[in-house]
């Protein structure tokens, strides 16, 4: 079985494989933004900057071990399916209560 044959979709799109330096900062950048969908979408409160900036930074270093993990594992897909569901449970949640979220 070839390398290629066992990517994820996302290492696959950016052929990891074929150009690993590029491929894994759009592999790492795809988490990280996808985790930032998701954290806004199911679990960011009113915060102050600093303490914002700093939710991101750790996030960021959470997505080094993620990104590496999404090579072969359907990380990024997962982070994907997370914020579809997300996103459709707060569209639900604004629609039934007729208010804005």
């Amino acid at each position: 079985m070839d390398v290629g044959e066992r990517l994820s979709f996302f290492a696959a799109l950016y052929r990891v494989d074929e150009n690993p330096e590029a491929g894994m900062w759009y592999l790492y950048l795809t988490i990280w933004a996808l985790c930032i969908v998701v954290y806004q979408l199911g679990f960011a409160k009113k915060l102050p900057l600093l303490k914002n900036l700093v939710i991101y930074v750790v996030m960021g270093l959470g997505c080094t071990v993620l990104s590496f993990l999404a090579v072969f594992l359907p990380m990024g897909e997962s982070l994907l399916i997370a914020a579809a569901v997300l996103g459709i449970y707060r569209l639900r949640r604004r629609n039934h209560s007729g208010e804005q979220v």
